[in-house]
């Protein structure tokens, strides 16, 4: 039963197949546990699975927040057995998520972005590619399976209506979604010179239909040298997290914020300060509820700040700490 769920959730694209493939590890999970109460996947109660989905994996140290996705996984296999006939009843219908409070996403600064991209030696044919892949993350939000998937064909020449032409991509990303993210210059700059890098011409890149990959690694030991081109060339998620480790570091940035997603929480974030509205951000983040994006609302505090240090009345009046504020408003060049 779990192979043929796993199967129509690849063959359906209900969900990626890195989804599928956690999904089924779920599953595997539970029927061992079911049998080692005697028990099996088709005979399973809302009671054994609750004991399951609560007391054991709270036991072996699961938070209430990875346990969602256990719960998704089996209500979604639960649902497709009853739907198929293969059950007489599901009983996962009445499964509940587990309560979670909401966690904010740590946010590189402005400054740190500038920082991490400083760090990137433009002389250097790497140091072209970390600061095109770290522009492209930061300009355009895109979430990083979202940017090692990208090929040449996924960047898109517009015209604005200046006449300039500007580039955008072509993204998918969650659950095989497709969207057309606009990539601001300094990306498009960045990007284009990373493409333009002549260490880039002896690197085989090609695929079988013609199309390139666009981030390439360099180093992978665990491809044999006559089969590294094409696909196997592909950046992969893990080698860009610890390429911004590294840099990271190297810049002395805080670590919480050293992982790609920082990047597209900063886009998200200054779209929100610049009162862009929540279904404009869900749409350039591939978010379908625009309701995801209302955390971003609340990390958006810049602008806020600035207004209020502004318009507030103690701004225009004479105050014991009038002088103070001003000084320190110098020297942190807010003035």
């Amino acid at each position: 039963m779990i192979d043929d769920f796993h199967l129509y959730l690849e063959m359906n694209r209900v969900r990626s197949e890195q989804t599928a493939q956690a999904y089924a590890r779920i599953l595997r999970r539970l029927e061992g546990f079911l049998e080692a109460r005697s028990l099996r996947l088709d005979s399973a109660s809302l009671d054994d699975i609750e004991a399951f989905v609560g007391v054991e994996l709270h036991q072996q140290g699961v938070s209430a927040r990875s346990r969602r996705p256990h719960v998704a996984a089996i209500r979604g296999f639960y649902r497709w057995a009853h739907h198929r006939g293969l059950i007489s009843q599901d009983p996962a219908a009445g499964l509940a998520y587990p309560s979670t409070g909401r966690t904010l996403p740590h946010v590189i600064q402005r400054r740190e972005l500038e920082a991490l991209l400083l760090a990137c030696p433009l002389d250097e044919f790497l140091g072209v590619r970390d600061a095109a892949l770290i522009s492209v993350l930061a300009g355009a939000g895109l979430r990083v399976s979202g940017l090692v998937a990208l090929n040449e064909s996924d960047l898109v020449a517009q015209s604005t209506e200046s006449g300039r032409d500007a580039l955008s991509l072509r993204v998918r990303e969650k659950g095989g979604h497709e969207r057309l993210v606009p990539l601001p210059d300094e990306a498009g700059l960045m990007l284009r010179a990373y493409l333009g890098h002549p260490e880039l011409d002896h690197i085989d890149r090609s695929m079988p239909n013609g199309d390139q990959v666009v981030f390439v690694s360099t180093g992978n030991r665990k491809i044999p040298a006559w089969r590294y081109a094409g696909e196997h060339r592909r950046l992969s998620t893990a080698a860009v997290w610890r390429m911004i480790r590294r840099r990271g570091q190297r810049a002395k940035i805080p670590e919480n914020a050293l992982h790609p997603h920082a990047l597209r929480h900063l886009f998200a974030t200054e779209l929100a300060e610049h009162d862009v509205d929540q279904n404009t951000i869900a749409t350039l983040l591939g978010h379908r509820d625009p309701s995801t994006t209302a955390v971003y609302v609340h990390l958006a505090q810049r602008r806020l700040r600035e207004i209020v240090e502004r318009a507030n009345p103690l701004a225009h009046i004479q105050t014991p700490m009038t002088g103070l504020a001003a000084h320190l408003r110098r020297r942190s060049g807010t003035t």
